[in-house]
């Protein structure tokens, strides 16, 4: 019997988890920090160092106490993050500032020339992050702070990943060339892979801006799958969680892609991780190029697979929106959505509230709604979003599975799908599969299964899932309503790459409103 401590740092707060070997999960706590924006900015978005850390110790000690384990019986602890979520340190790994968070769109300027330059000077890595290079991610973080912080830049030793900063501090280590980096964060993010010998070159960094001069060389430590360890849990941060000294702390990664590992993810599955975005995770033995989805990463979800990440940049945010307009709550607004039928509102709803992250991977997309007439409400227009995040959904993995990503089984994980059962059925019925749904959680319980691998209780993932990853339900496509949803993922797909893609063929839209009318008369006929 072994027990280990699982830890999820997430957009608003962080999760620990308690997992024994046999028993399973003992409990969970939570602490909350705020997530820092600015009316007059709509891109900005900041945390804390210091605060992801006052609600670690919280969390973990209250985690401890109501289950009543001793501290020192826990064998190991490990942790994901959201990500790109960088934060820039001097020598001694002290904050420059605070994080940039993965919701932070300041960078779109950056990401845009680094897009371009790569393109123009044929680099390699554009084509393995879908083309194009995200103001989410962190080459173009750096080079935005570096251009908007002329007073901290000789203070400046490196940048690192949420995921890995957290892990460094927690040993100890205040050597920027002794911290242990994600291949998960460094590779989807940050160009690295060992294909072309990590990071992008320093002569393409410098050609973007010449703040980047020398900067490869400051990108120290070693990038390593989370089968390695980061350190060694310090004295004081023992001390402030409630643990003992020593226990292991392996590689950190993002939270979808361990969310992904504790829903139970296996070769062949999708995991759609359903919260304020959605990040679509699945893993292959192979390594293929596939166009238009944001990272195909060695090692970066499974250390021995090759990980896929994709994904929508609003999903619980576009629902969130629609109830905030109409004065109520989505709780409120979604009471009655299981009487709906495919497509009877009439309407189709594109999910770009926040840009398009895959396949299109442009942040300058807005939200559009076709259909309208003076009778909807918000609850057709909220129906509508969930058809139209799945619908989207759809696209994707159609791109994937063209580039020979395998796709058995769809996995709905996050906190949404937990939830809203309306959602779940609407995706198997608009991807014609049926959706598995965890009967728990699973967020935490990833960190928790690398925690039990890194203390030596598991000898593989596998063995570890085996135990510790919660059951499904399962959601099985409707006939009737996936032949509704065939028409109008058809429109769906036309209209998205009409209004998306200026590189492709004009389209006829002429007859998508009278389709979209006749479907929704059909319908409610019956």
């Amino acid at each position: 019997m072994g027990i280990v401590a699982g830890v999820d740092f997430g957009t608003l707060s962080t999760r620990v988890t308690l997992l024994d070997s046999e028993r399973g999960r003992l409990g969970t706590a939570s602490a909350a920090y705020p997530l820092n924006r600015r009316r007059e900015d709509p891109d900005f978005a900041t945390q804390s160092h210091s605060a992801h850390l006052l609600a670690l110790a919280a969390a973990t000690r209250e985690v401890l106490r109501e289950t009543g384990v001793d501290g020192s019986a826990v064998e190991a602890i490990a942790l994901d993050t959201t990500g790109s979520s960088v934060i820039f340190v001097d020598g001694r790994l002290q904050p420059l500032d605070d994080y940039y968070l993965w919701c932070d769109h300041r960078a779109l300027k950056e990401a845009q020339q680094i897009t371009a330059a790569a393109h123009a000077q044929g680099v390699e890595a554009i084509l393995w992050c879908g083309g194009v290079y995200s103001h989410e991610w962190g080459w173009a973080k750096l080079l935005h702070w570096l251009r908007n912080n002329p007073e901290k830049r000789e203070r400046f030793a490196t940048a690192l990943e949420h995921c890995d900063m957290i892990a460094a501090t927690l040993a100890g280590i205040t050597d920027p060339r002794k911290v242990k980096r994600s291949a998960c964060a460094m590779g989807h993010k940050w160009m690295w892979n060992p294909k072309w010998g990590g990071y992008p070159s320093q002569e393409f960094l410098s050609s973007l801006d010449p703040l980047l001069e020398g900067v490869r060389d400051r990108m120290v430590g070693e990038v390593l799958t989370s089968d390695h360890l980061a350190g060694k849990l310090s004295e004081h941060w023992a001390e402030q969680l409630g643990l003992r000294a020593g226990i292991p702390i392996p590689v950190g990664a993002f939270d979808a892609h361990w969310d992904a590992i504790g829903a139970g993810c296996r070769e062949g599955d999708v995991v759609n991780v359903v919260g304020t975005s959605t990040c679509i995770i699945a893993m292959g033995e192979r390594a293929e190029l596939v166009p238009g989805v944001c990272g195909v990463v060695p090692g970066s979800v499974h250390p021995a697979f090759t990980g896929v990440e994709a994904g929508l940049s609003a999903v619980g945010d576009i629902f969130e929106a629609i109830a905030r307009r109409a004065g109520t709550d989505v709780k409120q607004l979604s009471a009655g959505l299981e009487q709906y039928k495919p497509g009877q509102t009439g309407l189709l709803r594109l999910s770009w509230d926040n840009g398009d992250r895959t396949v299109l991977v442009k942040s300058e997309l807005g939200g559009i709604t076709l259909g309208w007439n003076l009778l909807h409400t918000a609850q057709d227009e909220l129906f509508a979003a969930i058809e139209g995040t799945a619908f989207h959904t759809r696209i994707i993995l159609d791109r994937m599975a063209e580039y020979g990503v395998p796709i058995e089984r769809v996995i709905n994980a996050g906190g949404i799908p937990q939830q809203n059962a309306t959602l779940n059925q609407v995706y198997a019925d608009v991807l014609n599969k049926p959706v598995l749904v965890p009967d728990s959680t699973p967020t935490s319980i990833g960190s928790g299964i690398f925690a039990q691998l890194a203390a030596g209780i598991f000898p593989t993932v596998e063995a570890a899932q085996e135990v510790m990853c919660p059951g499904h339900r399962v959601f099985t496509p409707d006939a009737v309503n996936v032949g509704v949803y065939q028409r109008l993922y058809a429109l769906y797909r036309k209209v998205y790459f009409a209004f998306g893609d200026e590189t492709g063929a004009a389209q006829d839209l002429s007859h998508v409103l009278r389709e979209l009318r006749d479907v929704a008369g059909e319908v409610r006929k019956g």
